[in-house]
């Protein structure tokens, strides 16, 4: 159905898409609209004292002095269609300044007002100018809205009756979003829990009543949109609200969290759904920024892995911090791009620098530490993938384990302070190769940190599963849902912990540059997940029902995976004194003999490999780590059963 226009509004367009796209122009008419405003104030004021008609040269004198007011104030300057707080006290300023200079003209005088008019008018037509000024900017910006309204119909799509849970500032700044510039939204009312705010009317929109109401809001107001505007929420309170909204068939959506920005950016109200990372969401970790960029600030810190999810993230967060010198260091030359272009972005002003290195290659390690001699290294550089690494074991000794030693040697040798080592909780008991693999790695750190001179800190940090990291679970389902399904899940019983990205990169640091030497931490990593919960909740957040819409399939353990993940090892957890999240694993004296031992010999298997190989390799593995248990399907079917290698440990 074609659209029509009146003729007027035909001529507005016009006007507005051609004469009035010049700024001079545009500040031209506002001068006018103001002026004629003043006059109008003016003639109101004479004929409430029975003047109907002011002397021209009143009328004159007067626009000229609010004139010059405004031109003071640079009221012209002022965008009409956006009216705020800032806007609204400059103009109550100007009028008062107004008030008061045609008070001093008519007192300088004596004889009133120019043209004969009594004191009065001027008086009056001053306190009458501000509020029409004020009125002008307002039918502007209802005109605005109105036309935005207008528009939404005529492409015959029906506003969103939206209600928004929250509010305080972060739900009031996407109120004020929604009015001004979103053609698809209507605002019907706040729903807060915040005994003050009931009953009360922000920005003109009511807030309704607590978010225990929420269901009867929604029908009451035909809402057909929630938004939850809170910034700050736990992910177990947005789980329970998002789901007391999909359960009256509205649509559910929410804001970023503060924890989604880096760098200088303000907070903004950004309208998105609801993504798995939300329903997470733990209460903001407060860090020691302070002490934290004290041994950061002015120092050359270069982070391993730069390029990879955890890796970029430490840039990020490091970069905050104001280094000297920030290097990625990293084999994958793609990722290392786009991790650099991203810092330049956020950080212009932060110098960074990219070294393309191979950590399994000593030689050309030490030559990129000793051309950039690093203060601070963040060690994030591994291989990750269990079922991958059970298959190729050689790949996580030579990359996990000595290409951890390759980076702390060249490390110390050209002068770091402090070496970050990053590990993880599948490092407790270890189940698969790249669980004993990082475990090795932090035997390695422990042993260089016992012979370090004064000074220096050499720290291991683990932490469990990280949310939206390349390979993770997160990426994997969403990929599987976008495909139609099915969700597949290894095990019904299968737990973990999760972390955001953010979460993890911010505990790394306070830990690993606040940590004592030779520490071995682990963060506190929450309350475990069921895997199969987490993709029933990611299909309801793609608008589809678990097991009606969209199948989840157990397809089995993979070889070396835990049905759960551990921190500690008993009696290994202790409170540390470097942050409340933050906790020390109490270790065992290390046997620094035998680490050498077993090191060289999984040097030998790497110089002369094969699959016969193997059980040298196992033996080496429970040497070192006694807790070692090989996945029977994984590294472990390379052993028959009964053998002695089973029974190490």
């Amino acid at each position: 159905m074609p659209v029509t226009h009146s003729p007027l509004r035909v001529f507005g367009l016009i006007l507005y898409g051609g004469i009035l796209r010049d700024p001079l122009v545009r500040r031209g008419v506002k001068l006018t609209l103001d002026a004629l405003a003043a006059a109008l104030a003016i003639r109101i004021a004479a004929g409430l004292l029975r003047q109907w008609t002011p002397h021209l040269l009143s009328l004159v004198a007067f626009v000229a002095l609010a004139m010059a007011v405004n031109l003071a104030f640079r009221f012209y300057a002022q965008h009409y269609r956006v009216l705020g707080i800032e806007e609204a006290r400059s103009l109550l300023l100007g009028n008062l300044v107004l008030t008061a200079a045609a008070m001093s003209v008519c007192l300088l005088r004596r004889s009133g007002w120019p043209g004969g008019e009594a004191p009065e008018v001027a008086l009056g037509g001053s306190l009458l100018t501000g509020p029409l000024w004020l009125g002008l900017r307002m039918i502007c910006v209802a005109l605005h809205r109105q036309g935005y309204a207008s528009r939404a119909a005529a492409w015959n799509r029906q506003p969103e009756r939206t209600l928004i849970v929250g509010a305080g500032r972060a739900g009031v700044l996407l109120c004020q979003a929604l009015r001004e510039h979103s053609r698809r939204c209507t605002v019907q009312g706040f729903v807060d829990d915040a005994l003050e705010k009931q009953g009360v009317r922000i920005h003109g929109v009511p807030v309704l009543g607590p978010t225990a109401l929420l269901p009867v809001y929604i029908r009451e107001q035909r809402a057909t949109q929630v938004i939850l505007g809170m910034a700050g929420i736990p992910g177990a309170r947005l789980r329970e609200l998002a789901e007391m909204a999909r359960n009256e068939g509205v649509a559910v959506k929410t804001v970023p969290g503060i924890l989604d920005l880096v760098g200088d950016r303000p907070w903004k109200p950004e309208v998105r759904d609801i993504a798995i990372e939300d329903l997470l969401r733990r209460e903001p970790i407060v860090i020691d920024t302070e002490a934290i960029q004290a041994a950061v600030e002015s120092s050359v810190v270069l982070i391993t892995g730069g390029g990879g999810s955890i890796g970029s993230e430490l840039a990020r967060r490091v970069a905050e911090l104001r280094p000297e010198r920030l290097v990625l260091l990293g084999r994958g030359e793609n990722s290392l791009w786009q991790a650099q272009r991203e810092l330049a972005n956020l950080f212009p002003r932060q110098q960074v620098e990219v070294a393309l290195c191979d950590i399994r290659n000593p030689a050309r390690l030490d030559q990129a530490l000793k051309a950039h001699r690093p203060a601070v290294v963040l060690h994030a550089a591994a291989h990750k993938h269990v079922p991958y690494l059970e298959v190729n074991p050689e790949e996580a000794i030579e990359n996990n384990i000595f290409g951890t030693r390759n980076v702390l040697e060249a490390a110390l040798d050209w002068g770091t302070r402090t070496f970050v080592n990053v590990s993880t909780d599948k490092a407790v008991n270890p189940v698969s190769v790249l669980g004993v693999s990082k475990r090795i790695a932090e035997l390695i750190v422990a042993n260089e940190a016992a012979a370090a001179g004064p000074g220096t800190r050499l720290i291991s940090v683990r932490f469990g599963n990280v949310l939206g990291s390349r390979g993770s679970v997160i990426p994997i389902f969403k990929e599987q849902i976008e495909r139609g399904g099915p969700v597949t899940v290894t095990h019904p019983d299968m737990v973990r912990y999760f972390m955001t990205i953010p979460e993890a990169a911010q505990l790394v640091l306070q830990a690993g540059l606040l940590g004592d030497n030779g520490k071995v931490f682990a963060l506190d990593m929450g309350v475990p997940v069921h895997i199969v919960d987490m993709a029933r909740e990611m299909i309801r957040l793609s608008g589809f029902s678990p097991g009606v819409d969209m199948d989840i399939r157990i397809t089995g353990a993979r070889p070396g995976e835990k049905l759960f993940e551990e921190l500690f090892t008993p009696g290994e957890e202790h409170k540390s004194r470097v942050h409340p999240k933050v906790f020390e694993a109490q270790q065992d004296p290390l046997d620094h003999r035998l680490l050498d031992r077993s090191l060289h010999a999984l040097q030998n298997i790497l110089a002369y490999p094969g699959r016969g190989r193997q059980r040298e390799m196992l033996e080496c593995f429970q040497r070192l780590v006694p807790s070692y248990r090989p996945s029977p399907t994984g590294l472990g079917r390379a052993v028959p059963a009964g053998t002695e290698v089973e029974r190490v440990g």
